[in-house]
């Protein structure tokens, strides 16, 4: 069963989340695991693609945005809205609002609960709806 782990940011914490994204697609690719970010949002898959580029001097993590048909080898990191290509099941890192359709397919879901009260509100109810479903959860404040 899927495992899903929200990762807390202090109240204090303005801003989308995208610093702490980029070092958990650092932390699962360093693992071996491939990562889908799954953001319907043009704006933040901008912002995280470009983030990945430069987040850490020296640093350069593998992705590429998914709208359609990629060419193999694929990257440890995709970036998209719709549904992910088979190769990439192990880790859905969520920066939607809402609880993606293809969420069950995923070994994890990581969450990032962003300080702003109205994104905060929005990631009670991702909470709520895992754990109404009866999927392993943990809270992780950063």
């Amino acid at each position: 069963m899927t495992r899903v782990d929200f990762y807390v940011l202090p109240e204090s914490a303005s801003g989308d989340g995208v610093m702490t994204a980029c070092r958990l697609c650092e932390k699962a690719v360093a693992a071996g695991q491939r990562v889908y970010v799954h953001t319907p949002d043009p704006q933040r898959a901008a912002a995280i693609d470009s983030a990945l580029w430069s987040f850490r001097q020296g640093s350069f993590i593998p992705h590429e945005r998914h709208e359609g048909a990629l060419e193999e080898p694929l990257p440890a990191v995709l970036i998209g809205g719709g549904e992910p290509p088979d190769s990439h099941h192990q880790v859905l890192l969520n920066l939607g609002d809402e609880v993606p359709g293809c969420f069950s397919r995923f070994d994890r879901v990581l969450e990032i609960v962003d300080g702003d009260a109205a994104r905060r509100a929005q990631s009670r109810h991702r909470y709520k709806f895992y754990r109404d479903r009866g999927y392993e959860l943990a809270s992780h404040p950063l």
